[in-house]
């Protein structure tokens, strides 16, 4: 049986440079990987720029951070995914479309938003200097990541992403820390494989290593 190659997914909100170094260590061991981007201002341009790089002529099993973990049933829909492991990944709902933000991150994102274009500050100008700290591992990763990043407009936030059925996926959840509790609590009841790597948000880049292993060791 063919292993499926493993389509590892950024946020929109951010660029490919996130999974680079994972992507190394996997290719390394003899991985098969694929770095997809996700680049759009809304859902269907999003999904369209990640299915442009997922190959039709394997099995995948896909990698999301973040908010790309939103897409997971429709990328599912389109290509041959046999597995999933969400990494510090929002979830989609169970049956119907998902909501891009919850309304109180909305509320929140509507204060950063420019008057004239409606667009927001790249994603790392959401947070203070202290909230940042540790984030990277040092400033030229910084500067790589910082360059990826897409303004989004905030409409992008009042969409959603559709969520065709997916219960028949095998997944599982890597959290890193407690940010996403809630997510990893939800995979937990859902008889999902669950790790938990202490960290932040953005730990691939501090551990590749470690998240390359976790991940690996996670696939159903």
């Amino acid at each position: 049986m063919t292993s499926p190659a493993l389509a590892l997914l950024p946020s929109p909100l951010l660029g490919p440079r996130v999974w680079a170094d994972v992507a190394d260590r996997l290719r390394t061991a003899g991985a098969d990987v694929v770095v997809a981007r996700t680049a759009g201002t809304t859902p269907a341009e999003v999904l369209a720029s990640a299915l442009a790089d997922l190959p039709e002529d394997r099995p995948l099993a896909l990698v999301p951070h973040s908010n790309a973990g939103l897409y997971v049933p429709a990328l599912a829909a389109e290509r041959r995914v046999t597995a999933c492991v969400f990494v510090d990944a929002a979830l989609p709902e169970a049956t119907g479309p998902t909501r891009t933000a919850p309304p109180g991150m909305r509320d929140q994102l509507a204060t950063l938003a420019g008057d004239d274009d409606g667009l927001l500050p790249p994603w790392t100008e959401w947070w203070s200097d202290s909230d940042l700290a540790g984030l990277f591992p040092d400033p030229a990763t910084r500067a790589e990541v910082v360059a990826e990043q897409p303004r989004l407009p905030l409409s992008y936030f009042d969409t959603v992403v559709p969520s065709p059925p997916w219960s028949h996926l095998r997944c599982a959840y890597l959290a890193f820390g407690t940010t996403y509790g809630a997510e990893a609590a939800r995979a937990r009841e859902a008889g999902w494989p669950v790790s938990t790597l202490p960290g932040r948000h953005l730990h691939m880049l501090v551990d590749p290593v470690g998240v390359a292993v976790e991940v690996v060791g996670l696939l159903p």
